[in-house]
């Protein structure tokens, strides 16, 4: 989850905190960006879904991502 803040200089948006929606674990942030690695999910659904037009945001730390990762049956694709 992120939360912004309006910047004063030039009035656009920046991340000012971010927390894990899996842990509830607040991601370290320093001029707008996480200090840490984040994985941000950001997707609309499309038709043949039930959730057509919905679009779901969120964020996991990396252990719960790698968490996350342990649990499929199929493996995902890691390239190097």
């Amino acid at each position: 989850m992120r939360q912004y803040r309006l910047k004063e200089t030039n009035e656009t948006k920046e991340v000012c905190r971010m927390i894990c929606n899996q842990c509830g674990r607040e991601i370290k942030v320093q001029n707008g960006m996480p200090v840490e690695g984040v994985f941000r999910v950001d997707y609309t659904w499309d038709y043949f879904s039930d959730k057509d037009g919905e679009r779901h945001s969120f964020d996991l730390c990396e252990s719960c991502y790698d968490r996350l990762l342990a649990s499929f049956r199929v493996p995902a694709e890691i390239q190097e």
